[in-house]
């Protein structure tokens, strides 16, 4: 099926099962590793247990440890760790293979491992999820389009469909390698079967409404200039002083649309929203701060510069420019240079063609969205020291 086809009658439409979608598909990482990312401080973890020491349905938040671990048993729990594409390289690669959907859609890959009977209940998501099954066997079973009023269970930590029932013919195990997509709010609920099991979703950016009318109102609102005010240069004498008539909601409504429909501004707001980082903590300035000639003479010399894990960067034409967009800032620069920086590939020395390429690289190395990537034999050489 090519992208074309899938975003015509798929997308945000209606579920699809790929069996083997990624052909004989050997996960990047094991359960151990997993485990591992969830006893650190810095990352999201949440671990869900059927029957918990406190309560049914039991969630806790990481960071764990291995006692956490030495407890559970041998079925009905399950861990997940948000956005593990930021710290393990390889998973982050498996988002090469979603390049058709614009990358500032894409909001990172959880990973989730279960023993047998390990689930997180009936639920509904509130954005695009493709589930890439990475080890085991999981069940998965669909309802239908739920809305924001579907009843849930009270007094648990989940938010589980109090009512669901089973769509003729969407009960499937998947296999290593099988990925199902789902559309916003379908009822899912996906269940580890006889042996341990990994799950990668990949999450879709969705933000609310209400987080969108409230991020623009104060972005737009921040540009606005204090002059400019409430205005009513056509009043008319009034025979009820207490009385807001519809000539003054018209004028209210003039102004406000006059007020907000500012493309330009938009997007620049929308630029800056859809790159905010999910962790700002991980950008990660240099000890030393860069300058543009030891950034020159590091690409020259044949050394690379790529985005920091989690960094997000998009563009967007500006008159005869074009507004770069990275992490939750804007820059204007050419056009080939936006394009560049945001085209996810290894940063070489070519890139100092470009106009006030190298006052730009300096600005987001400095501020940690774009960092030198490390050599291997590096690396082996820092191994070869530890290791003495």
């Amino acid at each position: 099926m090519s992208a074309e086809t899938f975003l015509r009658d798929y997308w945000q439409k209606k579920p699809l099962l790929i069996r083997g979608a990624f052909p004989d598909f050997q996960s990047p990482l094991d359960p151990d590793d997993l485990a591992g990312l969830a006893c650190e401080d810095n990352v999201e973890a949440r671990l869900v247990e059927l029957d918990g020491p406190d309560k049914p349905w039991q969630v806790s938040h990481g960071p764990f440890d291995d006692e956490t671990f030495a407890r559970l048993g041998r079925k009905d729990w399950s861990l997940l760790v948000q956005a593990v594409d930021h710290y393990v390289p390889e998973v982050a690669e498996l988002l090469e293979h979603f390049t058709f959907i614009p990358r500032w859609r894409l909001d990172d890959i959880m990973v989730s491992f279960a023993p047998p009977g390990g689930n997180v209940g009936a639920h509904v998501d509130n954005y695009d999820v493709f589930l890439l099954q990475a080890s085991g066997q999981r069940r998965w079973q669909l309802g239908g389009v739920m809305g924001e009023d579907a009843p849930i269970i009270d007094g648990i930590d989940l938010r589980i469909l109090a009512d669901f029932s089973v769509t003729e013919d969407q009960d499937w195990v998947l296999e290593p390698g099988d990925m199902l997509y789902l559309p916003p709010r379908v009822a899912h609920h996906g269940i580890s079967q006889s042996e341990d099991c990994m799950t990668f979703s990949v999450g879709f950016r969705a933000p609310s409404m209400d987080e969108m009318v409230t991020s623009w109102a104060d972005y737009l609102g921040e540009q606005l200039d204090e002059s400019s005010r409430y205005h009513d240069p056509d009043l008319e004498a009034a025979h009820d002083g207490a009385l807001i008539d519809e000539s003054a909601m018209a004028r209210v409504r003039r102004q406000m649309l006059a007020a907000l429909d500012n493309p330009e501004q938009m997007a620049q707001w929308f630029g800056r929203t859809m790159t905010q980082v999910k962790y700002p903590d991980q950008l990660m300035p240099p000890i030393t701060p860069a300058n543009e000639e030891t950034l020159r003479s590091a690409l020259l010399e044949g050394d690379l510069l790529e985005p920091a894990p989690g960094s997000r960067l998009a563009w967007h034409p500006c008159k005869d420019q074009a507004a770069l967009f990275v992490d939750g800032d804007g820059y204007t620069c050419s056009t080939a240079l936006a394009k560049r920086l945001s085209s996810a590939r290894a940063i070489d020395q070519e890139v100092l063609a470009l106009e006030d390429a190298a006052t730009l690289l300096v600005t987001l190395v400095n501020r940690g969205s774009l960092h030198w990537v490390e050599d291997d034999d590096d690396l082996d050489d820092d191994d070869d020291i530890a290791d003495d």
